[in-house]
């Protein structure tokens, strides 16, 4: 689906609408604290951060590069912005899959996330704001900005009616229908502007879809930025996905993850040391299966016992598992999650990592606050903790 939405979006000509004005609208120095807040803003409407990332991330990248901003930097924020609402977002796969796996109430557990995400996220939009103050409007390339402005208007009908497209998946998703149904309807918008906005015959509104948009406009960066999309470009990362998840299959069932857990349970006798070895387990699990669903699916089975032992209440368990599972797995290039960034965005997650702030200040913070007792929450005597 998303895949056919960034196709779409593209030969619609929403994305080079996005682009257009953004470059006339954005301040240099306040570039990366806004695309991260947008991305922020639009992730937790509608759950997804590969969505966001597809669409406004392709969008913020070529904004940025004709700003002059460092890719890296740019793609740091975009990723930041997109987890944040991935993370907090009642529609996210993750978020549901954290509190299902733990037997935890949905806006219970986004609640208690709160506690280590928000001062990320906040940290993050400071470090943005002071990154951002070196590119001055005086220091961009005006140039070659009126350049790939004329190359986008060439090539595309721009219009700010085209704008309601990605606003009525938004719209669609608050109004409570679910992701799904909601891109389904982004998708067919975006088919119809690129047969009767952007003047493409149905045969080729229909190759796009399955292909990914395909353009030969003569300027390097518009070919990068526009050529993608589709079916097609998501084989490989759903081709990892399955033999990532084979492969969790394989280790939880022959015993191996739970050995290496009862080893940390050894050592892990406190409810500090408890927390901090399930933030820690998620991020190994993400390493070495290269999928972030099986780094809360796997531990999140695996401790759920030794949590209940402790009189631990279970949203502890489902936060421990998204500031160390959810919030790492894009850092990680041969991650599923890092090859789709890195599909969408053409940085390596080892360069855009750093600039990543939520992502890494994120489960930092989860380890101090445990060490120290913050936010630990002790289960009531009526509460069920077993899954």
């Amino acid at each position: 689906m998303i895949g056919l939405t960034i196709g779409s979006w593209i030969g619609g000509g929403v994305i080079a609408t996005m682009i257009y004005y953004g470059l006339q609208i954005i301040s240099p120095s306040l570039f990366l604290i806004t695309i991260c807040l947008i991305c922020a803003i639009v992730t937790v409407a509608i759950g997804s951060s590969w969505s966001t990332m597809g669409t406004l991330g392709v969008a913020g990248m070529g904004i940025g590069l004709s700003l002059d901003i460092p890719p890296a930097m740019i793609a740091g924020a975009v990723v930041s912005g997109a987890y944040f609402g991935d993370k907090l977002s009642p529609l996210s796969d993750t978020t549901n899959l954290a509190a299902g796996i733990t037997n935890t109430d949905l806006f219970e557990h986004i609640k208690n996330m709160l506690a280590t995400t928000l001062p990320a996220f906040i940290i993050a939009m400071v470090a943005y704001f002071v990154i951002g103050q070196q590119f001055g409007a005086q220091g961009s390339d005006l140039s070659k900005i009126e350049e790939i402005l004329t190359s986008i208007d060439k090539n595309f009908v721009i219009s700010p009616w085209l704008l309601l497209v990605p606003l009525a998946v938004i719209i669609l998703v608050v109004k409570k229908v679910p992701a799904l149904p909601a891109l389904t309807a982004g998708i067919a918008l975006g088919f119809l502007c690129h047969v009767f906005v952007q003047g493409g015959d149905m045969a080729t509104a229909v190759n796009t879809l399955h292909d990914g948009y395909s353009i030969e406009s003569g300027h390097e960066m518009i070919d990068t930025l526009f050529n993608r999309g589709g079916i097609e470009s998501m084989m490989y990362t759903i081709s990892l996905t399955i033999v990532a998840m084979s492969f969790g299959g394989i280790i939880e069932q022959t015993g191996m993850l739970r050995s290496v857990v009862e080893q940390i349970l050894k050592v892990a006798k406190t409810a500090k040391s408890l927390i901090v070895a399930t933030i820690g387990s998620a991020f190994l699990t993400n390493l070495t299966t290269s999928e972030q669903y099986i780094s809360i699916l796997l531990p999140g089975r695996m401790y759920v016992k030794a949590y209940e032992e402790k009189e631990l209440h279970t949203k502890n368990l489902s936060r421990a598992l998204e500031d160390g599972g959810t919030m790492t797995s894009v850092l990680i290039p041969w991650n599923t999650c890092g090859v789709f960034a890195f599909s969408m965005l053409q940085v390596n997650p080892f360069e855009f990592a750093p600039y990543a702030i939520l992502n890494w200040t994120t489960p930092i913070l989860a380890i101090i606050m445990a060490l120290l007792g913050f936010k630990i929450t002790y289960a009531k005597k009526s509460q069920p903790t077993t899954v």
